[in-house]
This record gives C-alpha cells, sequence and structure tokens, in this order.
C-alpha cells in the first residue's frame, strides 16, 4: 500500500493511507458492515469518521466501542455541507499520521449524504498520506425497489460506485433480480451480495478505482456539483427533503407508553435509532432500539461502565410534526420511582431477537451473560407483525461474531 509522492523528490517515500467512502441510504446496513470490518480485518488497522445527521451521534457512538481513539465523528449535519475540503483534511490528518499506525480510513456517510460530493473532497486532499481508496455504496435489497422509486439519484450512486453491496440479497424477495438490476447500473464495480454485512475486507483494500476513473470521476462529479448548488444553494442534498428530531432524557422511558408511541408511528417517519433506558424494568442494559418503516428490534446490552443512564435517540422523516413527536416521546417518561414489572417490558420483548436467532448483534452467548429479559420458548410476538431485520440498520453494537445490524 506504499506508493510514492511525485512531489517528495528523491527522499523517503510517503506512506499513503487509502481513504474509502462508506455510502447508502437510510437503514442499508452501512454501520453494520463497518462493524464487521472493524472486528475482521484480518490484523490491518481501520480508522472510520463517522457522520451521524443528528445532534446525538448514535452511529459513532456504536463505532467508538470498536475503535477507541482510532475515531473521528461529526454529528448534527451533513458532511459534505458542514465541512470544506481543507476541514475534512485536518479530520484525515489525525487518522493518517504515522504514530496511530492505521492502513485504512473509511468515511462512514449519514444516509442522507452526498457521496458524489464527499469523493471530490477526498480527491481534493492536499494531505500527502491521502489517497481516494474507493466508493462503497450499501444497498437493501429488500427496500431496494421502494428506495429507488423515493430517490431516483441511487441510479447515479451507483454509477459513481466501485464496490456495491447487495444486503439481504439472500432472504429478500426477488434477491436474484434485484443483483440482476443492480448490475446493470453499475459501470465497471464489483457487485457483491452480502448477508448481515459481511463481506471479506479485502474488498475494502482492493476497490481503489483506476487512475483513469479517478480523474473522470473528479471532472464530473465537480461539475454536476456546480450545477445543482447553483439551482437550490443545497446540492440538491438528500437531508433537504428530511426533517431530524433528536431526543435526549435523563429520566427513564415507561417501556408501554414508548411502545404506544412506536406502534402509532406515522408512515411518514422513515427511520429511528437510540438507546432506551427502561429504568428499574431492566436495571441492567440499556436497548438499543432500531426502526425502519414499519420494522422494529430492539437489542438489550449492559450499560457501558461510567456512562451516564438516559435515553437517546435520533428520528428522521419527511413531513413529520417534529415538536408534536417531541411532546408525545417527553410523555413517555416514567412518572416516578417504580419497581420492576415483567408484564411491562412484554411489548418490547416482542421486539427482542430469541437467543436462537442469528441477527443478535451481541449473539447468544452475550445476551446470557448480559442477564438480560429475553423471548422464551414460545413467542409473543403476534402475528403479523414486522420484527425488524437487523440488516435494516444503520448502526450497530460491536459484537465477535457480528451477526448483523
Amino acid at each position: 500500500m506504499q506508493q510514492s509522492n511525485p512531489e517528495a523528490g528523491p527522499g523517503p517515500t510517503v506512506r499513503q493511507i487509502p481513504v474509502v467512502v462508506l455510502a447508502g441510504f437510510l437503514g442499508s446496513g452501512k454501520t453494520t458492515l463497518l462493524n464487521h470490518l472493524l472486528h475482521h480485518s484480518g490484523g490491518s488497522r481501520i480508522g472510520a469518521l463517522v457522520n451521524d445527521f443528528g445532534a446525538i451521534e448514535i452511529d459513532a457512538m456504536a463505532v467508538a466501542g470498536a475503535l477507541g481513539d482510532s475515531t473521528v465523528s461529526l454529528g448534527n449535519g451533513c458532511l459534505c455541507c458542514a465541512v470544506d475540503a481543507g476541514e475534512l483534511d485536518l479530520y484525515l490528518d489525525r487518522l493518517t499520521r504515522p504514530a496511530a499506525g492505521i492502513d485504512v480510513v473509511v468515511i462512514e456517510a449519514s444516509g442522507l449524504a452526498e457521496p458524489q460530493e464527499l469523493v471530490r473532497m477526498v480527491l481534493a486532499s492536499e494531505n500527502p498520506r491521502v489517497v481516494y481508496g474507493g466508493l462503497v455504496e450499501v444497498v437493501d435489497a429488500a427496500e431496494f425497489d421502494a428506495t429507488r422509486a423515493r430517490h431516483p439519484e441511487i441510479d447515479r450512486h451507483l454509477a459513481l460506485a466501485d464496490l456495491v453491496v447487495v444486503n439481504k440479497a439472500d432472504r429478500a424477495d426477488g434477491g436474484e433480480r434485484v443483483l440482476g438490476l443492480v448490475r446493470s447500473l453499475v459501470d465497471r464495480a464489483a457487485v457483491v451480495p452480502a448477508s448481515y454485512g459481511r463481506i471479506d475486507p479485502e474488498f475494502l483494500f482492493d476497490c481503489r478505482p483506476s487512475e483513469e476513473r479517478v480523474g473522470q470521476l473528479s471532472f464530473d462529479d465537480l461539475h454536476t456539483h456546480e450545477e445543482d448548488e447553483a439551482a437550490d444553494g443545497h446540492g440538491g442534498h438528500l437531508h433537504s427533503g428530511y426533517d431530524t428530531l433528536s431526543f435526549s432524557c435523563d429520566t427513564p422511558l415507561d417501556p408501554r407508553r414508548l411502545m404506544r408511541f412506536l406502534d402509532s408511528r406515522p408512515e411518514g417517519l422513515y427511520r429511528v435509532k437510540g438507546y432506551v433506558d427502561f429504568g428499574a424494568h431492566d436495571a441492567r442494559n440499556r436497548y438499543a432500539v432500531h426502526a425502519v418503516g414499519r420494522f422494529l428490534r430492539f437489542y438489550p446490552e449492559p450499560w457501558p461502565a461510567g456512562e451516564p443512564r438516559r435515553t437517546q435517540l435520533v428520528l428522521i422523516g419527511a413531513g413529520v410534526d417534529v415538536p408534536a413527536l417531541d411532546k408525545e416521546l417527553q410523555a413517555c417518561a416514567a412518572d416516578g420511582p417504580h419497581t420492576a414489572d415483567e408484564h411491562a417490558m412484554w411489548g418490547v420483548l416482542r421486539y427482542v431477537p430469541q437467543p436462537e436467532e442469528p441477527d443478535e448483534p451481541d449473539g447468544p452467548e452475550a445476551r446470557q451473560a448480559s442477564g438480560a429479559p429475553g423471548l422464551g420458548a414460545s413467542d409473543p410476538r403476534e402475528p403479523g407483525s414486522a420484527a425488524l431485520d437487523p440488516e435494516d440498520l444503520d448502526f450497530d453494537t460491536p459484537d465477535p461474531e457480528e451477526p448483523d445490524l
């Protein structure tokens, strides 16, 4: 991975670090894929720059658990709007310094970021240690048709990609058809089907585009972006059509009230992610909550040592009443001190995977060790209720087995 810097003269070579842009629409499974790579990197060290769309950095919290000081987080906005190429260089300088010992940097974009602009920013880097490593686009096979109807610009994203990961191709209806369709939309990219975001880490190192493709991409990207920017001032970015609510509460939530809120959430509320404190109902664990569309799942995990116990949620939607949603969530707070009531948690436990299910973020052994309440032999989930497949998620809890989120 070492390359000579043409401006460095006859001196020592400059070790260039590939910077890979990881993109995909809301809930496609970007953080799941990134966390899988972190735990199965084959000895390579991966740095990450994580961009959350919301004031609470939910995705960055999940990735930081695996990376520690190899994570740079930029929350509450769109990376391609919040910083310019020079500012991005400051972040990349921290991750590519020789002392960090990092082999590849991954920029995980928010689900509403514009990948072509992020690619342009990396290409514009003046850091001699930075080299563009390619665009990885994550696609949810089960939602591909709906996503394409809602966001036709996905065709352009696929055409720019150097690697396309099609999640859930093995379980989605018409998975082979989606794979064929995606392959027809890409330029020269490899298209890789995946389950639970599991891909060979070598793909991350091998997806770097050719110099010819980089040159063409940088010209076309800059030209298109300037036209869009002049048209609407936002570069046609997806987030201009979405609303976001960042909710934080130091009082434990009442599980029954929260489930009433989630069961009645409006159609326009497309994404819910974060951590919930249920207080005495499960004092040992916080609950990672993930919702995409009508799908929902909870994952109990032990509270990190020394971390304040609070609920932190990010909601993303289109055409939703944000103040009303905030008021409804505030009404979910428990009235006061209470004792544990196992019946109160039944609604939540309907959406907790059973220990034998392969999609638990912490695996069956970790679930048993956490002491989290779980489902028994009989599953109280009602017929027709939509439990969320973890691949519908955008972030993950680190897992030695990395089942998926």
